[in-house]
């Protein structure tokens, strides 16, 4: 491990002064203008369990029902399960050290995880349509590079999706094919499958009203349309073409307002 260009590069991923945060069930989760050097660190972090789990791990840059001002980040482990406790622990920690910390917070981590650090490591990375997000992406890139290990952009995805592409890419393709075609054809033949068992009196073209909460949702789900096209009529609300990101709906609005989303 090259410290030294992890001080380097460190520098040009500044940890704001005085912020402190707490990786939980969501990961990470605050302003998007507080969350670079976050970005940046959990690149780091994947690479170290990467190596230790000899396992691809994804990253998800999001912050789901947030408003768009915020973002978040979070680890996907091997079987696109949570990250460990034990290493959300080392992510409080990384994402908490002071500049001049960081060689040595990571070396701690390796050493008490027993990270083989001549193992290689593969980080996948997927994103939603914040504005922020992209520019996040890189971040963690760049924390995924200075610890020389490999990774794919997956580039807009959903969360659900990530964590798939994970499982698929650590099963051997055993348990699908670690595309977002093969995401869509496996969702798809699951639900064909699953509407077969259920009778439907009068018109058999269900369907089926999404509030998309201007966000990543509409834009997959477009793109699924046409798997599901013979089973289901999918109509969109919410879909990103106008209004903010969980402005007026999404999940969180509609739990805390017990009232359906704006335009439905």
């Amino acid at each position: 491990m090259d410290l030294d260009a992890v001080k380097e590069h460190s520098a040009l991923h500044a940890k704001p002064s005085g912020l402190v945060l707490q990786y939980g069930t969501a990961g990470f989760r605050t302003k998007a203008e507080h969350l670079d050097h976050v970005m940046f660190r959990m690149g780091l972090l994947a690479v170290l369990r990467s190596k230790q789990t000899k396992s691809t791990i994804g990253v998800m840059v999001t912050a789901s029902h947030n408003p768009e001002e915020d973002n978040g980040v979070k680890l996907v482990d091997p079987l696109g399960e949570m990250l460990a406790p034990s290493w959300e622990e080392h992510a409080t920690c990384l994402a908490n050290a002071e500049e001049q910390d960081m060689p040595s917070v990571l070396m701690d981590i390796s050493v008490k995880a027993a990270v083989n650090l001549q193992q290689d490591a593969f980080v996948v990375i997927g994103r939603d349509t914040r504005p922020s997000s992209e520019k996040l992406s890189q971040s963690v890139i760049d924390g995924v590079t200075v610890l020389e290990g490999q990774f794919h952009d997956y580039g807009l995805l959903t969360t659900p999706q990530l964590h798939y592409m994970v499982y698929c890419r650590n099963t051997g393709g055993q348990y699908g094919k670690a595309t977002i075609e093969g995401y869509y054809e496996k969702l798809s033949k699951a639900f064909m499958e699953l509407t077969k068992q259920v009778s439907c009196s009068g018109d058999e073209n269900r369907s089926l009203k999404v509030d998309c909460a201007n966000g990543i949702g509409a834009l997959k789900l477009r793109e699924m349309e046409h798997y599901i096209a013979q089973g289901l009529s999918v109509q969109l609300f919410n879909d990103g073409t106008k209004g903010k990101l969980n402005h007026l709906c999404g999940a969180d609005f509609v739990k805390s307002h017990q009232k359906p989303p704006q335009g439905m």
